[in-house]
């Protein structure tokens, strides 16, 4: 197939380009058609600066001669832009003022790593300056506008990379997120919006807006593409003071999913948002969600002391000596915010991290209730005229319920979550616990799914659950003592596995309790005579090359085989050599490793 019979979709995920890349389509072929949608966009404020032409061209070529195979790595050919407070090697870092502009000698840590997994720059987007903003309209350099109606705002301060991804420009862009600047702006253009855990994502060779709390995010089509690119981007970083080496935070294959109490539903009059809020709720109770309430209250004091604290002074400091000499040259309403950083003093800000940790404390009494929050991205979307209105004031309406999450040190995943009567898209966001980036992927996708909303324009696409191998993972069912809470499943924690699901295997198994194991073990065998019932078994992901060295500490009689389960799929699983059934106790009646055991203790109480 030539490139010429190639068909782009409206957005460029990942699936569909790699199925193209494989039927022929070339990089080249594929970046001369991104040029082709930039010269055509209908918003001329995207971008702040764009690769060249020509040297765009001239990477995909190269690309192609390191890697000719199709999709020999892991982003093979994929177009992405960056938000311009984040340094790309030879072109300018404005962060949204024209007077701060250094041209960058190297690429950022995470721009480098996209860079050699093969993923190919278009540009550098715009955004609210300084990332100081929520809306995306201060910029000199204009305010992209939401792709489903010009009138209203693109959000921010990632503005400009979302509207990419939306409009199909890019496969997925960079933004960063202090205070829900990864995610706003994901739900006002119906895309993905994948903020990490703070930490785990190194921040070296990004311009800092509070440098103890940033993240870099990814805005995409799909889930899996956001935590694929995100898996990438992971990984301690020296040169970052608060980068560390993260973990897999687990989750339970049910979750208990936390939503607001009516007290602390505030929309600001935005009716289309509320209902959408409720029916969101309802998606997730149908997929099996248990659906309980949490108290905001402590989470929303949190967000109060990002804008109304001395965090603020953060932002002072990362451009203190730019700010002293040149402060006529903001934004005016940026530089008032920066300004009030001078405010606070040394014991403002003890005084304000007690807080903070007193607030912690409270929120773990909410987590005792719920294991992820499913929250309004933002209760309301404003016109791009009233933002410039009243700039202060709306614009704080979006973080609402985004503002808290960094503070804490929270994982959240941003979805599409439908659209208004009047066609403006809304979103939600899940929040789970630090680490949880992973594990809360498999249930936001399915959010996505069922929503029905496509992703940016393509209100039509199809949207797949995640593959949980998306980032070079695989996956293994257990059936004994290493489930969840099981002597054994520290196993498959330690070396960073998460859990996807409990579920059965087909009714053909056979299940026993070995004799002479320490701890117990059971043994699963696959039978002739059709069964009542499956065994109850859950599906864990773990990187391809820790699944190696834990299936080589399995002690004999037990190996590793294709399970089949009850919806017909076929995972790797344990499975029970004949012989070491001597002596062993049938327990299929029990359905499940756990309820024999609590059998076992039962009798013996």
């Amino acid at each position: 197939m030539s490139d010429e019979d190639m068909t782009l979709p409206i957005t460029l995920d990942f699936t569909a380009l790699r199925a193209a890349f494989a039927s022929g389509l070339t990089p080249v072929a594929l970046v001369e058609t991104v040029i082709e949608r930039m010269n055509a966009s209908p918003d001329p404020a995207i971008f702040i600066a764009r690769v060249d032409d020509a040297e765009l061209k001239k990477a995909a070529e190269e690309l192609m001669a390191r890697a000719p195979e199709p999709n020999s790595l892991p982003l093979w050919g994929m177009p992405f832009a960056v938000k311009d407070n984040i340094d790309v090697a030879g072109m300018p870092t404005t962060a949204a003022c024209p007077e701060f502009a250094y041209t960058a000698e190297r690429d950022a840590t995470v721009v480098a790593r996209l860079k050699a997994a093969g993923a190919l720059l278009i540009g550098k987007t715009n955004l609210d300056q300084f990332a100081t903003g929520l809306n995306g309209t201060r910029s000199p350099y204009g305010a992209p506008r939401s792709v489903f109606n010009s009138e209203y705002v693109s959000g921010g301060s990632s503005s400009g990379s979302s509207v990419t991804v939306a409009s199909g420009l890019a496969a997925f862009a960079l933004g960063t997120d202090t205070a829900g600047s990864g995610r706003v702006p994901a739900a006002f253009n119906n895309i993905v919006g994948v903020k990490p855990s703070p930490g785990r994502v190194p921040n070296t060779g990004v311009l800092p807006a509070c440098r103890s709390v940033d993240v870099v995010t990814v805005f995409a089509n799909t889930v899996a593409d956001g935590i694929a690119t995100r898996a990438i981007m992971d990984g301690y970083g020296a040169e970052d003071p608060f980068s560390r080496e993260a973990s897999q935070a687990a989750l339970p294959a049910t979750l208990r999913v936390g939503v607001l109490m009516d007290k602390d539903r505030e929309f600001y009059g935005n009716g289309g948002y509320a209902k959408l809020y409720e029916q969101a709720i309802e998606r997730a109770r149908t997929l099996g969600a248990e659906i309980v309430e949490f108290d905001y209250a402590p989470f929303r004091e949190a967000a109060a002391l990002l804008y109304q604290g001395p965090w603020v002074a953060e932002r002072l400091a990362a451009i203190e000596s730019f700010f002293n000499a040149h402060a006529d040259a903001m934004d005016p309403t940026v530089r008032d915010i920066i300004a009030g950083g001078a405010n606070y003093s040394a014991v403002d800000a003890f005084n304000a991290r007690y807080e903070l940790e007193r607030l912690r404390q409270l929120s773990l009494k909410e987590w005792a209730k719920a294991d992820v929050l499913l929250l309004p991205t933002s209760p309301d979307i404003q016109t791009v005229e009233a933002m410039k209105a009243d700039p202060v004031a709306l614009n704080s309406r979006f973080g609402l319920y985004t503002n808290f999450a960094n503070l804490l040190g929270y994982s959240a995943i941003a979805v599409p979550a439908g659209f208004t009567e009047a066609g403006l898209p809304f979103g939600v966001t899940l929040v789970g616990p630090q680490d949880a980036d992973d594990a809360l992927a498999p249930f936001a996708s399915r959010l996505h799914r069922v929503a029905e909303t496509g992703s940016g324009l393509d209100r039509s696409k199809a949207i797949e659950d995640i593959p949980h191998n998306a980032n070079d993972r695989l996956e293994i069912a257990v059936v004994g003592a290493h489930l969840t809470g099981m002597p054994l499943n520290p196993q498959l924690t330690s070396r960073g596995g998460t859990l996807v699901e409990e579920t059965r295997t087909a009714p053909f198994y056979n299940f026993y309790a070995l004799a002479g194991t320490t701890p117990a073990k059971p043994g699963l065998q696959r039978t002739s005579e059709q069964q009542d019932s499956g065994i109850i078994v859950e599906v864990w992901s773990l990187p391809r090359a820790e699944l190696a060295d834990f299936i080589a500490a399995i002690p004999a009689p037990l190996g590793v085989g294709k399970l089949e389960l009850a919806d017909g799929r076929h995972v790797m699983g344990f499975l029970c050599e004949a012989i070491g059934l001597a002596g062993a106790q049938d327990i299929t009646e029990f359905g499940g490793w756990r309820a024999y055991v609590a059998s076992t203790t039962k009798k013996a109480s």
